[in-house]
């Protein structure tokens, strides 16, 4: 994968911040550091455009029919088919 060098200025406080977590063997470079808070963003924006999306679907599939103990049996049975219960 092709790198692209960047050149970014932050506060002392904030270099400060970098510089302990790689002292504290979190990462060996400032740019393994700010790479990982890039993906870790990724993963958040894509985690949060999942759950828009699902609840965008829930509200276009209009009012249910089924009780909320019904519903909510159903979500024990899925989640004990999936071993989350």
């Amino acid at each position: 994968m092709a790198t692209i060098r960047k050149t970014i200025t932050f506060t002392e406080k904030q270099d400060k911040w970098i510089k302990s977590q790689i002292k504290a063997g979190e990462f060996t470079n400032d740019s393994e550091y700010l790479r990982d808070l890039v993906r870790r963003d990724q993963a958040k924006k894509a985690k949060f455009s999942a759950l828009k999306a699902a609840i965008t679907e829930g509200m276009d599939s209009g009012i249910s029919d089924k009780s909320v103990p019904d519903i909510m049996k159903e979500v024990e049975e899925r989640m004990r088919a999936d071993g989350r219960l």
